[in-house]
């Protein structure tokens, strides 16, 4: 128990919520998350670490320019470097330059490389991540997913078609397809790889029990060595076909006599004619290949066109370049994604992968998404010499301008997320009262403590005339439950109920696990109801007592009511 241990916070980075641009922000497990993606995966690190079962990124693509991160490389890379922290405490990069390789490449690997060894420490054991890559990078991503994950957790280097025709323009060979890497935490604890079915498919699979669907087949063979009478209920006896050659089955005796007592096989008349038939249940799935051609299970997996028409359908424009197919992102989700798990994106550009989950769950599979994106200005690409990306851009600022909103492509992918749930729910009906359609908004911030809270030798002695001083004055109670929520390990998508004590606001977060209170003027009342929940942890700003009294009963109130809470002040 801590009854007085200063709260330690050791990020000077935080995470903001933002209801107005939330949505069902109090019911949502889903986050969209604004900021570099570099410091989020680091708050990440306590509160997901080995909790995300899937991560699929889609970096920016070594385009030849001598900037990072971005995918109009807005930064430099030496501004990038210096931004982002990739120094250690002596002053050198993260990462080594590999003269061999030049600096083209090594401003590239300096920028993934940390983001991949954060991302590894958040996958579950069998955890997988998919990384979208072209022919620029693919090598030394390979060798850097080998050092970060290890070479024995690597699955396969998967192919997708990402173009179809066009490629008459080009000089040598028209290059119609990117590359996926695909690696686990530890291949030990994978199980294995199935794809998910076509609609048409699964069609044909129309009868189901409690050991899953399934379709009735014959029993009947034309050939095989399972030779024997079957007697029907009336007395006939199957053993010779039409043509007086004797019957092959599909199983043994014994198994046959089996499956009858199990109801796996049945026989049936239809038409005055005797039939044997078995259950055919419907297979786990089929093992992808590396390959996605045309004749696989799932019949297109989409091309950068496709996954341009699927954000054209929200906003009757072409508002981001090259986004990538909601198909391609379900197959990948197929692959042992299961019930509750977290999918996380740290690129998530256009929002796909959360029209993605939420699809999902409309099939019955409930997973959760968390998206990372910069909040890239979309200005400055007005003055780039591709005229695509100048049209992409202005069709972008029109979008953003009619909604009044600012110029960044964090904007326009909430927007794209708002309109796809809303789509999905109007196309399911009444299905959808089920659905987890929304996203709670959090914005990479500064901390919500002053200098003074780190570094208090450096300060007049004056400034402590009152703790509440730690405290950034911008900033509310709801900012400081999820920087404290950062700092035990409480999910951020953990339900939060707001309630009322004698006049002072409460949060009660997961049925008592964490209560906090960051009001004024704590009386006992209000600190002995709280007690009275038997929280796990209680946390509270160490200046909010109304008086010396409240100080001095503090702990004898949670003694008597709840001695195990872990108490904590800021």
């Amino acid at each position: 128990v801590c009854s007085s241990d200063l709260f330690s916070v050791l990020s000077k980075s935080t995470l903001r919520p933002c209801r107005e641009e939330s949505v069902d922000f109090d019911n949502t497990e889903n986050l969209y998350i604004e900021g570099n993606n570099l410091e989020v995966l680091k708050l990440l690190q306590e509160t997901y670490l080995g909790k995300i079962k899937m991560i699929y990124i889609d970096p920016p693509y070594n385009t030849g320019n001598d900037f990072v991160y971005e995918d109009d490389f807005a930064q430099s890379t030496d501004e990038y470097l210096e931004n982002s922290g990739q120094f250690d405490d002596e002053g050198n990069r993260l990462v080594k330059n590999l003269d061999s390789n030049g600096r083209f490449h090594t401003d590239w690997l300096n920028m993934i490389y940390p983001r991949l060894k954060l991302a590894k420490d958040l996958l579950t054991d069998n955890g997988i991540i998919f990384i979208s890559i072209d022919d620029s990078e693919v090598r030394n991503l390979k060798n850097v997913c080998d050092d970060v994950f290890g070479a024995g957790n690597f699955i396969a280097q998967l192919i997708w078609q990402n173009k179809k025709g066009g490629g008459n323009d080009s000089k040598f060979i028209a290059i119609e397809h990117e590359y996926i890497l695909t690696y686990t935490r530890n291949i030990n604890s994978l199980e294995n790889f199935y794809e998910t079915y076509s609609e048409d498919y699964l069609k044909r699979y129309k009868e189901k029990d409690e050991h899953g669907r399934f379709f009735w087949d014959t029993f009947k063979r034309k050939s095989g060595k399972q030779y024997y009478p079957i007697t029907c209920p009336d007395g006939t006896l199957l053993e010779y076909d039409d043509d007086g050659n004797p019957i092959s089955w599909l199983r043994s005796r014994a198994r046959f006599d089996a499956d009858i007592k199990s109801g796996e096989v049945r026989i049936i008349n239809t038409n005055g004619k005797w039939s044997v038939q078995f259950k055919q249940r419907m297979p786990v799935g089929k093992t992808p290949r590396s390959i996605f051609t045309t004749d696989t299970v799932i019949s297109d997996k989409g091309t950068t066109s496709t996954g341009a028409s699927d954000v054209y359908d929200y906003f009757k424009k072409d508002v981001f370049s090259n986004p990538k197919p909601v198909n391609l992102l379900k197959f990948l989700c197929g692959f042992g994604l299961s019930e509750n798990d977290i999918v996380l994106d740290f690129f998530s550009g256009s929002g796909t992968m959360a029209e993605v989950v939420m699809k999902n769950s409309v099939e019955g599979c409930h997973s959760k998404f968390i998206l990372v994106q910069l909040p890239e200005n979309i200005e400055p690409m007005l003055n780039s010499s591709s005229a695509n990306a100048k049209r992409v851009a202005e069709n972008a600022i029109a979008v953003l301008k009619e909604l009044n909103k600012p110029y960044f492509i964090t904007e326009l992918a909430k927007e794209r997320i708002r309109r796809a749930g809303k789509k999905i729910k109007e196309e399911v009906g009444i299905v959808a009262m089920n659905l987890d359609v929304g996203f709670r908004v959090l914005k990479c911030d500064s901390s919500n403590m002053k200098d003074v809270y780190y570094n208090p030798a450096e300060y007049e002695q004056s400034l402590f005339s009152s703790l509440e001083d730690n405290i950034k004055e911008d900033r509310t109670s709801e900012d400081l439950l999820f920087q404290v929520m950062l700092d035990l390990g409480v999910l951020l998508s953990s339900k939060i109920e707001e309630t009322t004590i004698a006049g002072k606001k409460v949060f009660n977060v997961e049925d008592n696990y964490l209560i906090a209170c960051f009001d004024k003027n704590v009386t006992e009342e209000v600190i002995t109801e709280i007690a009275k929940k038997k929280p796990y942890y209680f946390v509270m700003r160490d200046s909010s007592m109304a008086n010396d009294s409240v100080a001095t009963n503090f702990e004898q109130i949670f003694a008597a009511y709840s001695p195990d809470t872990v108490r904590k002040v800021l």
